[in-house]
């Protein structure tokens, strides 16, 4: 009996002495598992250990971490412990309802033996594993509640008092790294973003003529570094009250590209607008406001920046995820806008730089017409003065007729001359009169076999404007498809001629001739065409041989 308090105080000694030992041994395991999180710098990789580490220090059987978004609900869920075939099976993840709801609204731990047990539980779908015993720990930051660590299924019992303690300075250190981490990666973000911005710079900087590649290069960068799905940079279309798709990257780019839609209630309208960036999602914005997406690609959040220009906007640049996808955050749009304003810059600074091109460009072409009128047509006209005072003197014969004719040639060369001063001072933005005739000639020699003669004679690029020139590619892609069809031509001469108030386009070919009959509606078009500007057309036999026609329009 004198030996029994002794035995007692052993054992005491001996369960107090595990005691100390077991709490050392998770002392340790907290240590090590601090380290082990703080080991990571991306924040995927946070995010997992966190969840595999206080699965292993608590010996849970499953373990899951949900990140609360800016709505308030849960963003992303983290899990651990189920095998694949399991989740499939279940289908979607937690929306956070029942008791991962409550960590949520109300951010305090909660400790259950049964989940059932607890009012706030609402059950498990279908193919869900059983789970009884429950640990939920809050996950605080300096900006409020980053998410919610959820351990169930104890091995070897329910979840203890100081379980619940390890998990909370589990929770605290996670918080610390979450911040390091989510730090890391903005600050790599914002270094992508800025070479990125960097590259386009030099690129739009070094290129000497424009190159319709550079919005894509812009588009294919915002499409990789904000993570999206689609990309599209939207710029104001011809027509007006129109937006028009210039590029597009990503999922339904090839139906997005050149794709043109009314700017008012669109979303891109509406950032360029407000001179500032958007975040929204698809299903938040208003039944009267759309996003050009939505009839071609699904799409959930949506992220819209404007391409500020001198004045007004450039356009804007359209960012859209798939529906489901994590919402685009406050420091995506800063730097995505960072970025645009940078690549809105660069352009401006092309087009300064392009223009100055061009009023060089101006600058030599008006100076050689000014050479070519006051020097060249001067002494050419002086010469044929000459030689046609000296036929007055001539004797009748060939010489006087050969004099005659290189006075007449020189008529000519003047001619030619005077209609190259017009064109070399004409504006030189593209689809003029000139070009138009130059691409249909490219485009029907090789249907006739020859090459069709042109000339030009006056200010013709100066003279036509866009709606008479609709009607002169009309008169002459009639004729030459008139010529090809049924003239069995093997020569053509197309003259165009334009003064301060007409323009006459004169086409003839040395072929049959007009059939006797036949239908007439295309030549019908082109008179009706010419009397709605108040002038005429007619057609004839020409001498030789052929058709000649001349098509007469007062200009506007």
């Amino acid at each position: 009996m004198t030996g029994l308090p002794i035995d007692q105080l052993m054992k005491e000694l001996v369960a107090r002495a595990s005691e100390v030992v077991e709490l050392q041994e998770r002392l340790q395991g907290l240590l090590h598992a601090c380290r082990v999180i703080t080991s990571e710098l991306s924040l995927d990789g946070v995010l997992e250990r966190i969840v595999e580490v206080a699965r292993n220090t608590v010996d849970a059987q499953y373990a899951a971490l949900g990140v609360i978004g800016e709505d308030g609900a849960l963003d992303r869920f983290i899990h651990t412990g189920m095998d694949p075939e399991t989740v499939k099976a279940i289908g979607h993840l937690p929306e956070g309802r029942g008791l991962l709801g409550a960590l949520v609204t109300d951010p305090v731990p909660i400790r259950l033996r049964n989940i059932a047990d607890d009012p706030r539980s609402v059950g498990f779908p279908a193919n869900h594993p059983p789970m009884s015993s429950f640990l939920g720990v809050p996950i605080g930051g300096r900006e409020g509640s980053f998410g919610n660590l959820y351990l169930c299924n104890r091995l070897g019992g329910e979840f203890t008092a100081e379980d619940e303690e390890v998990v909370r300075a589990l929770a605290a250190t996670a918080s610390v790294a979450i911040e390091n981490a989510r730090l890391y990666e903005e600050s790599r973000r914002r270094q992508a973003w800025l070479t990125a911005s960097v590259e386009i710079s030099r690129m739009l900087l070094a290129q000497t003529s424009d190159d319709p590649d550079t919005l894509t290069h812009i588009a294919e960068s915002v499409q990789q570094l904000a993570d999206a799905d689609v990309v599209s940079i939207v710029v104001p279309s011809n027509q007006p009250d129109q937006l028009r798709v210039a590029v597009a990257t990503g999922e339904g780019q090839r139906e997005l590209t050149g794709l043109h839609y009314p700017a008012d209630g669109s979303l891109a309208r509406q950032a360029m607008t407000e001179g500032h960036g958007i975040i929204s999602e698809r299903d938040e914005l208003p039944d009267d406001q759309f996003v050009h997406f939505q009839q071609i690609v699904a799409t959930g959040p949506l992220m819209t920046m404007p391409l500020r220009g001198e004045g007004v906007p450039r356009g804007a640049v359209v960012v859209g995820r798939r529906p489901g996808r994590h919402r685009f955050t406050p420091a995506d749009l800063v730097m995505a806008e960072s970025f645009a304003n940078q690549a809105a810059v660069a352009l401006e600074l092309f087009d300064a730089r392009a223009d100055q091109q061009r009023l060089t460009v101006l600058e030599d072409r008006d100076r050689i017409a000014r050479d070519l009128h006051d020097h060249v047509i001067q002494r050419l006209f002086a010469t044929g003065l000459s030689l046609q005072a000296s036929t007055s003197t001539m004797p009748t014969g060939e010489t006087k007729l050969r004099v005659s004719r290189a006075v007449d040639d020189i008529d000519d060369t003047i001619k030619q001359i005077r209609s190259t001063i017009f064109d070399l001072r004409a504006n030189m933005e593209p689809g003029l009169m000139r070009q138009v005739a130059v691409d249909l000639i490219s485009e029907f020699s090789p249907l006739l076999g020859f090459t069709p003669n042109l000339r030009f004679f006056g200010p013709v690029d100066v003279v036509v404007g866009a709606d008479l020139l609709k009607d002169a590619e009309a008169v002459l892609r009639e004729s030459l498809s008139n010529i090809v069809k049924h003239a069995h031509a093997t020569d053509a001469w197309i003259a165009i001629a334009a003064s301060a108030a007409e323009l006459t386009i004169t086409i003839e070919d040395d072929g049959c001739g007009l059939p006797p009959k036949g239908r007439r509606s295309g030549l019908a078009n082109l008179t009706n065409r010419a009397k709605a500007r108040g002038g005429t057309m007619n057609t004839a036999e020409r001498d030789g041989g052929g058709t000649r026609m001349v098509w007469h329009a007062q200009v506007d």
